[in-house]
């Protein structure tokens, strides 16, 4: 299994289209794919039409042991979704608790991680959908995964987020045996403006080795796809949108460099 996060710490960022996105493409190519969402505001559970304010089980059942994580229950939660290829791994509001239960209990960061080593042998791929703050959560999503993806929204103030993010990112690489690979990849961006256009300059200038060379346009058809609530590529495979994501998989499945263990 390879595992993909996908966060950064300012939201509206397109940080789910992405997940989404990117697992519809994986799933559309034949791989089995789970996606976890660990955002308590539950984007991606709600995306497939299930609502984090109501569902009896969720992601946060994995982090009422301790830090230990009960054989099975994993597979448990998984939720089916609009593609028979990709399994949801749910969100719930309750999720939102976890940081003030969190002090004083040890190995809370890792559940994601022994949750997923629980499902290796059943996916290809695990993307995890991060919520925008640093917290327990983030930690889960960054010490699980093998490469991370960072949307940065074409603006101003989204250049500064990513400031935060990549500072938070040498803070956890300090407890990794190695450093986490991450992919910048710009979003939203609208050619007719400046702040796009200027935004997108100054991101290939400051981070010229981690930043994807392309970006994912406005697209009005990632929306569509969202209120079907089926993945962009089952909704508008042609669309600018979903062309974009093809070639950004294309870059990350190139950019695979940390060998898979299980």
């Amino acid at each position: 299994m390879r595992v993909w996060a996908v966060a950064n710490q300012k939201g509206g960022v397109g940080k789910t289209t992405s997940s989404i996105a990117l697992a519809g493409l994986l799933a559309e190519a034949g791989k089995r794919v789970v996606i976890v969402d660990l955002d308590p505001h539950g984007s991606m559970t709600s995306y497939f039409g299930y609502d984090p304010d109501t569902l009896e089980h969720s992601s946060y059942d994995l982090f009422l042991h301790k830090g230990s994580v009960p054989q099975g229950l994993p597979g448990q939660l998984l939720m089916p979704t609009s593609h028979d290829n990709i399994s949801l791994l749910p969100s719930s509001t309750a999720l939102a608790t976890l940081e003030r239960q969190s002090p004083g209990q040890s190995g809370l960061g890792l559940v994601i991680a022994k949750s997923l080593a629980q499902l290796w042998q059943d996916f290809d791929y695990a993307v995890i959908d991060s919520p925008p703050l640093l917290g327990v959560l983030m930690v889960n999503a960054l010490a699980a995964s093998q490469q991370l993806v960072i949307p940065v929204q074409t603006e101003h103030l989204a250049v500064k987020g990513l400031e935060r993010m990549v500072n938070t990112l040498a803070m956890i690489n300090r407890s990794r045996k190695q450093a986490l690979p991450f992919t910048i990849v710009p979003t939203l961006f609208d050619r007719r403006t400046q702040a796009s256009l200027g935004t997108l300059r100054v991101l290939r200038d400051k981070y010229p080795e981690e930043i994807w060379q392309g970006y994912i346009p406005v697209d009005t058809r990632l929306r569509d796809a969202s209120r079907a609530g089926v993945t962009p590529s089952q909704f508008d495979g042609k669309s600018r949108g979903v062309l974009a994501y093809r070639a950004l998989l294309k870059h990350l499945l190139t950019a695979q460099l940390v060998p898979a263990v299980a």
